[in-house]
């Protein structure tokens, strides 16, 4: 299914969380936190000043991102669990 989000809204893939500490130790799924590092998918159009000029997004499909603990909406597309934010959620661009 394509999925394209609406004005300034990001669609997001998390990305997996790290199976193991730095010791060593092996991290049970119950007691892994979600990560908040994900994959861009898709980017709406835009936001639009009052004067209904359109504001480009700053991320594009491919882009490695940072986000809040608890941005976001979940949604499950074709099986797959999937975030989507609006762009001010998003903190930062992984170089």
């Amino acid at each position: 299914m394509a999925f394209t989000p609406l004005h300034d809204r990001v669609l997001v893939r998390r990305v997996q969380g790290e199976e193991k500490t730095k010791g060593g130790l092996i991290i049970p799924d119950t007691a892994k936190e979600k990560p908040a590092e994900g994959e861009v998918v898709s980017v709406g159009a835009g936001a639009r000043k009052d004067s209904g000029e359109l504001i480009a997004p700053s991320v594009k499909a491919g882009d490695r991102v940072l986000f809040g603990k608890w941005s976001g909406t979940e949604v499950t597309l074709d099986g797959e669990e999937l975030l989507i934010m609006k762009e001010s959620d998003i903190l930062g661009i992984i170089a």
